[in-house]
């Protein structure tokens, strides 16, 4: 994949820690630190997908926006096209959201209701190009309504008027419109219903393809990430567990958390679902603000043994597959 496709993001030991605030009497007890994300490597090539997933609180939503600095790193490198991000500032780092885009998971949430379509898809092209004519920026819109399957007509109507998968269709053309490099999707299809989750990901797969688009896809739904992703990257407490290409990973999955996960995912076959084994997880999510000592999974883990508790594992192997797992060869 390295030989033949251009590297576009390295992402080299992030880590993103927030400080809260101890619940005690005195007021120098000092802050408890919440490791949100601690310490994860990935590379993105142009024109490929990388799906995140993990369970709710793991990370993922944290990691994206540490990448697009909407969230201050703490510590480690975020590389685009050779240029590290967490050293830009200002109207450097501005000028970079061009080319990397995001969108939300909450489709009307994220559109300002007393703006109308048009304005909102509008909104970045005035932001960055404030020379460019009205004639010229009204063009562009209506274009990019009719790529995410708009019609022109209902420019000037408002986000309330129009239905969740609708609404996050013009999320999409407000974050398109820039003609970007790379769009994160933050669970961009969870708020919606079934039926709808399948166009929005076939507009996204059609639109990357014809666009170049390089994605990063977080996702619950694993069926929903194993159709879009090329590879994918399991979350769990904040540290990657396994990185994979997709069929394999779905297929073989080698870590016990990824096992779990996968085996979970049901099944067309009314048969084989019936009979299949599902890997069940014993205990709760540890708080990341008191994270196990070791290996952070070995407190649900069934093959943890007492070396886990003492050794980290890192994340080892390829950009094919790499799994961080003291067990796993």
């Amino acid at each position: 994949m390295s030989a033949e496709k251009k590297l576009l993001l390295d992402v080299n030991d992030l880590k993103v820690h927030f400080n809260i605030a101890a619940k005690s009497a005195w007021p120098w007890t000092p802050p408890i630190k919440l490791k949100a994300v601690d310490g994860v490597n990935v590379r993105i090539y142009e024109g490929e997908t990388l799906g995140v997933v993990g369970e709710s609180g793991c990370g993922k939503s944290t990691f994206a926006r540490a990448i697009i600095g909407l969230v201050e790193a703490t510590d480690g490198q975020v590389v685009w096209l050779g240029q590290d991000l967490t050293k830009l500032k200002n109207e450097a780092l501005r000028e970079k959201r061009k080319e990397i885009q995001m969108i939300f998971q909450d489709p009307l949430a994220s559109l300002n209701p007393r703006m109308t379509v048009g304005e909102i898809i509008a909104e970045p092209l005035k932001a960055f190009y404030p020379n460019l004519p009205a004639d010229e920026v009204k063009q562009q819109v209506q274009a990019m309504m009719a790529k995410v399957g708009l019609l022109p007509n209902v420019i000037n109507r408002y986000p309330h008027e129009f239905s969740g998968g609708q609404c996050q269709r013009i999320g999409i053309a407000r974050a398109l419109i820039l003609k970007p490099k790379m769009i994160i999707c933050d669970e961009p299809v969870s708020a919606l219903d079934v039926s709808i989750q399948a166009q929005v990901v076939n507009l996204l797969k059609s639109l990357q393809k014809e666009m170049g688009l390089s994605l990063i896809f977080i996702a619950h739904d694993l069926s929903v990430v194993k159709h879009i992703s090329d590879r994918v990257l399991v979350m769990y407490l904040g540290n990657a567990v396994e990185m994979g290409e997709s069929e394999a990973l779905f297929a073989e999955p080698q870590h016990p958390y990824t096992k779990a996960l996968m085996s979970a995912v049901p099944i067309p076959d009314p048969e084989l679902e019936r009979n299949k084994h599902i890997e069940l997880l014993e205990g709760d999510l540890p708080s990341p603000m008191n994270p196990p000592s070791g290996c952070v999974f070995r407190t649900r883990c069934p093959n943890a043994t007492s070396l886990c508790a003492e050794q980290k594992p890192q994340l080892k192997g390829s950009d094919v597959h790499a799994v961080s797992c003291l067990h796993v060869a």
